[in-house]
Order: structure tokens, then sequence, then C-alpha cells
């Protein structure tokens, strides 16, 4: 490919540089994709698209089948809080089924995908040279552990304090809730999400070397779930730091921007979000910094008092403050989902 080819360059394929491809070619510009992974990517994650997450999806032209998602509910030691989202409803969606619908959508709109890793980047005042191809913008959206990220200077690492991380199996089982579970285990969460009329995703949430299988087990309510349907996909360490969302030529998007932790569920509404405010910004229509800050200031701020309280002597107090306090509770829900 000669310099100068593409407006954008988009670094990662998984759902947010997808998504970002996508808001691109949607608003007239020209992208290539550069990705080394072939096929359909898998990874650990809870797999639930919040309420607010569904409309920008839509705004791409993708609706990925799935389960709905009336709300969310917490459960410790034979308590539960439950919550029904009013903004909507969200849906449970597998992962690599979420994948095949935004790869097959940019591919609809003309997406050119460079099998290539990012392994330098250039920028001057014009545009930015990455796996040898010259685009006008870069986009990195490569993830949690962002290479794109590190060689624009703007990676800040990741603390050692509170260091999570995430571990994924499924189960094909019929689901029996339209609730996404939040399981609060001693030492770790365990969500359960509805994916499809036989299958459920089981995402563990805790500190390093926490069991999969010991730790399921210890939950009565999920001692039906049997033996599991694919292999342990493990994620993280998921608090990550960036110096900025943004430099020159070079914007973050999704996770590779920063990321508190998984608690809550909002990346991928997050990472969706941000590509628009991505393109936006490559048009001159837009701040990508200072919207940036603004769209993630709840996320940020919340999430980091979520997890605070999961790591410190209050954990066992959430469940039984969320039956409580269920106002409070489903106030903090909402402003996630939205």
């Amino acid at each position: 490919m000669s310099s100068a080819d593409v407006d954008v360059i988009v670094a990662g394929g998984g759902p947010v540089g997808l998504a970002s491809a996508i808001e691109a070619r949607l608003a007239g510009l020209t992208v290539a994709l550069v990705e080394p992974r072939e096929g359909v990517i898998d990874k650990a994650c809870g797999e639930g698209l919040m309420p607010g997450a569904l409309p920008l999806l839509a705004r791409l032209g993708v609706d990925p089948a799935g389960m709905p998602l009336r709300g969310v509910s917490y459960n410790a030691r034979g308590r539960r809080a439950d919550h029904v989202f009013a903004t909507g409803i969200g849906r449970g969606v597998r992962r690599t089924v979420l994948h095949s619908a935004l790869a097959a959508r940019a591919a609809e709109l003309g997406v050119e995908r460079v099998d290539a890793r990012v392994e330098s980047v250039e920028t001057d005042a014009d545009g930015v040279v990455a796996a040898g191809i010259r685009g006008s913008w870069l986009f990195g959206a490569d993830g949690l552990h962002s290479t794109v990220r590190r060689l624009a200077g703007l990676d800040r690492g990741a603390p050692r304090a509170r260091r999570r991380f995430g571990i994924t199996r499924h189960f094909a089982v019929e689901p029996w809730s339209d609730l996404i579970e939040v399981h609060w285990a001693p030492r770790a969460e365990v969500y359960v999400t509805p994916l499809a009329p036989d299958l459920v995703g089981v995402a563990l949430l805790g500190a390093p070397r926490t069991d999969f299988d010991e730790t399921v087990a210890g939950i009565p309510a999920l001692a039906h779930l049997g033996e599991s349907s694919t292999k342990l996909k493990g994620a993280g360490p998921f608090r990550q730091r960036a110096v900025a969302p943004s430099r020159g030529r070079v914007l973050l998007v999704g996770d590779a921007s920063g990321y508190v932790d998984a608690i809550t569920g909002e990346g991928l509404r997050l990472g969706f979000d941000q590509a628009r405010l991505a393109v936006a910004h490559a048009l001159g229509t837009g701040d990508y910094d200072r919207q940036w800050r603004r769209t993630t200031r709840d996320f940020r701020m919340l999430t980091s008092r979520l997890v605070l309280a999961a790591t410190s002597p209050a954990r066992g107090a959430i469940v039984p403050l969320s039956r409580a306090l269920p106002g409070l509770y489903g106030s903090v829900v909402e402003r996630l989902a939205r």
C-alpha cells in the first residue's frame, strides 16, 4: 500500500476496532484495519451488553443475536438485590457472535483488512505511519495491553495494587434468569450471563491465582451447571492507565485508552461511544480528549469506588447495603447502564 492511501488506520480487529472502522466508513473515510489474528476473535469477558450499548450498535447497522437482559442481580450468602433497568433492555451476546456481526458489517462497507502487527509508530504534523501504512490518523484499539499506547508514549503502566484478572467459561444449559447475576464469593465476583436459549457464560473476576472451578463450586446456586462446554479463557490485569487518550494524530479507543476494572460490564459500551468520538475528532467536529473524559467520568468514578469496596473489608457489606438501599443501588446501576 502506498503512502497516504487511507484516512484512518485502525490497530486492532476486536469489537471496538471493528466499530471504529465502521464508524469511519459511515463517515466517508477510507480505512485500513491492522490485525494479525485470523478469523473470529474470542476473549474472556462477561458478554453482557448494557442497554446503552445497543443503540450504538444499531447506528453501525449491527444487531447481533443474543438473549434479553432485564437487569442486574447481586447475590451473596442466600441474599439478593435485584434491579430492573429503567432505561431499556440489554442483551447477552456471545463474544464470537458479536465479533462475527461486526466483521461482516465492516466487510460490507469496504473496510480493508491488513494482516500485520503495529510494531512502530511514526508521526508528523500531517499523518502517521504504522505497519507500513501511512494514514491521516491512527486509532489504537488494540486492547488492555495496547502496543499503540506504549509506542505513542502514552502508557502509564498498570499499578500492582489490587491487580485483578478475569476468567470465562461457557455452559450448555438453559438460562434460568433474564438478569445478569453477580455472585459475591469471598474472594471473587462470578458473573452469569444468558447468551442463547441453551448457553450461559460464567465469568470470574478476582485476584491472581483464583481457582475458577473451586470458586464456582462454592456457590450453591451454580451447582447445576455441570461440565463446561468451552475451555478457560483469561484476561488481565484489568487496571490499565494512559497518560492521555490521545497524542497528536494517535487516538486510543476502548480498553487501550485506560481501564479501571470489568466489574460493571461497561467496557464495550464505552468503546463503541469512543469510536464515534474518535471519528468526529478526525473530521474536525469534536475534541476527543475533552469528550473522552466527559463520557467516561461516571464509569471511572463509580467503578473505582466499587473496586475499592470489593477489595476492602467492606466487601461483605455490598449485597446487604444494596438490599437495604435499593434506590442508591438502582441509581448506580442506571448510571452505568445508560
